[in-house]
């Protein structure tokens, strides 16, 4: 697993300074359009171009599922991760709907479901079926681990090989909440309450009991927890693995990445903390309302796009960003300079 601390090289700076001086010569207040210079002098950045643009994007959805929704942490029984799956397949889910909208090619890729499903257009790349109950064991072996790293190192391999301007990936994994938020909880050492939501819908009391078997996991393996990829294997999913794998990858690689909900996000703080020189090359679309999210995004000092107030998951708050990126390369490339459009400046 070498491969997950090589250097990732910085977005081009000189760039940056090219677009940041195109920025001042438009027809506009400097700053006038916020959020939207900033996405297109860092695209141009990354991109190490005077056009940035986000006219390919990548959608990767890694499933896998939980052994512990055995203790009753998720408002949906376990077989709903398998049900969603073939869902994916069929083209009926809200990533499919935005992903048709903003015309990425999207995939999805069993990285461990508790069985294999023969289907269609299904990648399998599977470390196991299903992680381990952490609040009993680790979560997976190490060698588990490394497949679902190298899952997601493979989906950015395909992305690259399609001339892809963006990587977005999701995750779909019934109790995957409860794993992220005890991630979350020793990364940044802030509590167990402020890390806990209600996932995909669970009262006070069930957030309570939730919080409570995070508690207990943490505590079990606590002298184990002395590295990020020991967080990943103690605490981790799959699905999660697959992120981490990818994020660090696309970085390494100089593919941006948008960031999606509350797991994903926390797999961008498990890539970070792995290999710091990703930190960079990561977007964050929107701040859901899983109670942790914003906890980790202000932990990350980063801002989200947008707040719509989801909390789906599967990657469709991110695809949902990409018009925004869309708009804010458009407009850098497109918008006249007051020099060309004969206005006077002084």
């Amino acid at each position: 697993m070498n491969w997950l601390t090589n250097r990732a090289e910085q977005p081009d700076n000189n760039y940056l300074k090219i677009a940041l001086a195109r920025q001042e010569k438009l027809t506009k207040p400097p700053g006038s359009l916020g959020l939207l210079e900033e996405l297109a002098v860092r695209l141009a950045a990354m991109q190490q171009t005077d056009t940035p643009s986000v006219d390919k994007v990548w959608v990767s959805i890694f499933a896998a599922d939980h052994g512990i929704a055995e203790e009753s942490v998720s408002a949906f029984p376990q077989i709903v991760t398998t049900e969603m799956v073939k869902n994916f397949l069929n083209s009926g889910a809200a990533v499919n709907v935005l992903s048709r909208f903003v015309k990425a090619h999207f995939e999805v890729i069993d990285v461990g479901l508790i069985a294999a499903i023969d289907q269609v257009g299904i990648i399998t790349e599977r470390a196991g079926n299903g992680t381990a109950n952490f609040s009993k064991q680790a979560a997976m072996s190490q060698e588990q681990m490394q497949i679902a790293l190298l899952a997601g190192k493979s989906a950015v391999k395909r992305a690259l090989k399609q001339q892809s301007k963006l990587f977005v990936a999701g995750e779909m994994g019934i109790a995957n909440t409860t794993s992220a938020s005890a991630i979350a909880v020793v990364l940044t050492g802030l509590s167990i309450e402020q890390l806990t939501g209600a996932g995909t819908g669970l009262d006070n009391e069930s957030i309570q009991h939730k919080a409570k078997v995070i508690e207990q996991a943490i505590l079990l393996h606590q002298n184990f927890l002395d590295t990020p990829l020991n967080v990943l294997q103690y605490l981790g999913g799959f699905e999660i693995a697959a992120l981490v794998g990818a994020y660090i990858f696309s970085a390494q690689q100089g593919l941006p990445v948008l960031i999606d909900g509350f797991i994903a996000t926390t797999a961008a703080l498990l890539a970070i903390k792995i290999n710091p020189d990703t930190y960079s090359w990561f977007l964050y679309a929107h701040c859901s309302q899983e109670r942790g999210h914003q906890v980790v995004l202000d932990y990350l000092q980063v801002k989200p796009l947008l707040h719509l107030n989801m909390r789906l998951g599967e990657g469709s708050g991110a695809v949902a960003a990409v018009p925004i990126l869309q708009m804010a390369c458009k407009l850098h490339n497109e918008m006249a300079t007051f020099q060309q459009a004969g206005i006077t400046t002084q």
